[in-house]
């Protein structure tokens, strides 16, 4: 089963939850062009993500989910309110959800666990997750260490789930390599930070756009939390003092907050301008519907063009 016909959405496709950036109004334009939007609960607290959804469904009548980053101290109080609030869908990071799952099950909402390693899957399967969100290193802010394309074939050989492949898709020719990989459906991120609808300040996307194909760079991998953001004056400083042994509270005092203002603020130079690799493929801000559109389309060439070469 394709994963529009498992969520109920026109294109295969889930957008990422992306903390900061994926609001309310983002998750519901991203479900009017198509896909499924994904609130990112990862800047928020219980609260603001209940107002977030309370905004998305004024805005949309198709389906939509949330994205709820579990090393979030208000993960346990966000786990009722997607309960409470009616969500359909929830996508996981940065922890095991398993305290969660059956709550959520009991509410019918499906649960797709975000994976960057096989460990996992044979640990939720029993829970009754409805698949698994394979997520590569390619992929930007949080990442794990092994590719999209080692990771993919490997998760679907361990479980006859549903698994949506992440990570360094971009492109027709991209999500066609997904679903060559066994997925049904992929998660996009970084593609829709240069769309027209994106809340990100235009400094962030014009930072995407002028990015080159080596542009992007791993921090905080010696501190056991890696992030992939474009190369910018933080990223130096921030590797820099990495290399030379520094502890995780002195590293943190270059992130703090960084986030916010690359989104907020457009500082290109001491923000965290989150980005996959794929960046060096953005050529333009466009429409959402657009970007999907040329995403699908380009799918389907092809593998019509496989189907007759190979």
């Amino acid at each position: 089963m394709k994963l529009n016909e498992l969520l109920g959405t026109e294109f295969p496709l889930i957008q990422g939850g992306m903390a900061n950036i994926a609001t309310g109004e983002f998750a519901a334009a991203v479900s009017n062009a198509g896909a499924l939007g994904l609130i990112g609960a990862g800047g928020m607290n219980a609260d603001s993500l209940r107002e977030n959804i309370r905004r998305c469904k004024a805005l949309t009548n198709k389906p939509f989910g949330v994205n709820i980053m579990l090393m979030n101290p208000a993960a346990p109080e966000m786990a009722k309110v997607v309960v409470e609030e009616g969500v359909k869908v929830v996508t996981t990071g940065a922890g095991v959800p398993s305290q969660y799952v059956p709550a959520w099950k009991e509410a019918r909402i499906k649960v797709f666990p975000v994976v960057a390693a096989t460990t996992l899957v044979r640990r939720l399967e029993p829970l009754g997750v409805d698949g698994f969100i394979a997520e590569g290193t390619e992929s930007g802010g949080h990442v794990g260490e092994l590719t999209t394309m080692a990771l993919v074939p490997q998760v679907c050989d361990m479980t006859d789930l549903p698994v949506i492949a992440a990570g360094g898709i971009a492109s027709g020719r991209q999500l066609a390599a997904a679903f060559a990989l066994g997925a049904c459906g992929a998660q996009i991120g970084t593609c829709l930070l240069v769309s027209e609808e994106c809340p990100i300040h235009d400094n962030y996307k014009q930072a995407l756009l002028k990015a080159k194909d080596s542009d992007t760079t791993v921090t905080g991998r010696s501190v056991g939390a890696p992030v992939r953001v474009l190369k910018n004056q933080m990223t130096r400083e921030y590797i820099s003092r990495e290399k030379a042994g520094a502890d995780k509270m002195e590293l943190e005092k270059y992130t703090l907050g960084s986030l916010r203002r690359a989104v907020f603020d457009g500082d290109t130079k001491t923000g965290s301008l989150m980005a996959g690799q794929v960046a060096g493929m953005l050529h333009e801000i466009r429409p959402l519907r657009t970007i999907l559109e040329e995403l699908c389309a380009g799918c389907h060439s092809t593998a019509a063009q496989l189907a007759r070469e190979v």
